[in-house]
């Protein structure tokens, strides 16, 4: 399969689909976390598939192509705290937690693995 865009990446759907979950479940947690978990654990998960984006956008210049998908990758592991205060505060369970927060892990290492092999994604 030919990727054309950031959308055929399989990466980018995992956690396109991954974020969307979160919101879901992130739409129970309590008005007094609105401004504050609930934002950031949206825009960091949401971020993951923006800094995804932009670096194949810019994967002719592999230096800028890198240094996005590590931004891609600081903002999966930054959900992945988020993820864990709302365990913590029992926003979401145990089972919730450990399937999103290996969803993430998949796709931080996928995100290795393209950084590690950028000459693969030169156009």
């Amino acid at each position: 399969m030919k990727i054309a865009k950031h959308t055929d990446l399989n990466v980018y759907q995992m956690a396109f689909k991954t974020a969307l979950e979160i919101y879901e479940f992130s739409k129970t947690f309590p008005k007094e976390e609105k401004y504050s978990l609930t934002d950031q654990i949206r825009r960091s998960s949401r971020s993951v598939c923006a800094n995804l984006a932009e670096a194949f956008r810019k994967r002719r210049y592999p230096k800028a192509f890198i240094a996005k998908l590590s931004d891609s990758e600081g903002e999966a592991a930054e959900t992945q705290v988020w993820l864990e205060f709302s365990l913590n505060h029992n926003y979401i369970n145990k089972v919730d937690f450990e399937k999103l927060n290996q969803d993430y892990n998949n796709i931080i290492g996928k995100l290795v693995i393209m950084s590690n092999q950028s000459e693969k994604w030169q156009v």
